[in-house]
């Protein structure tokens, strides 16, 4: 075999492997992982709605869905090969970022938001738990494989 076939057929096996490997570091299809998404998504919108009000008044319903947003992270990592869905789901709710959590953290420091303001942030915000249900139910269902 010439070195120009070798390096060829290197090349092949080592694209046909990263085609393989990438396909494989998937994490299937969750019902579970999706619903809970849909759910947090819909919960979430809905409590940013009251964010023009005091914080005070909707201090423990913040507290309850930043233990839900918690628990669906925990569960994401928890699933083998679902970094990519991990790590949206750590952007979502950095609580430094400019997403739910910093959304969540300065309804609580400032007290109250303007409502031109939470309008905004929900469209950014469901367009983040968009990408999220997305990337869950673009995963192979292994029930269609049985």
């Amino acid at each position: 075999m010439t070195t120009k076939a070798k390096l060829l057929t290197t090349i092949t096996a080592i694209t046909l492997s990263m085609v393989v490997w990438s396909c494989a570091s998937i994490s299937v299809f969750s019902p579970e992982a999706y619903k809970q998404a849909v759910d947090l998504k819909v919960e979430s919108l809905n409590l940013m709605y009251f964010a023009t009000m005091p914080y005070a008044d909707y201090e423990e319903e913040v507290i309850y869905l930043n233990t839900e947003l918690d628990k669906a992270f925990e569960f994401s990592k928890g699933r083998p090969n679902n970094e990519i869905s991990t790590e949206q789901w750590e952007i979502l709710i950095d609580k430094e970022g400019n997403l739910l959590g910093g959304f969540l953290k300065r309804w609580e420091t400032e007290g109250t938001l303007s409502e031109m303001f939470v309008t905004e942030m929900q469209i950014l915000v469901s367009d983040a738990f968009d990408t999220i249900i997305g990337l869950e139910s673009g995963k192979i269902d292994q029930s269609e494989f049985k």
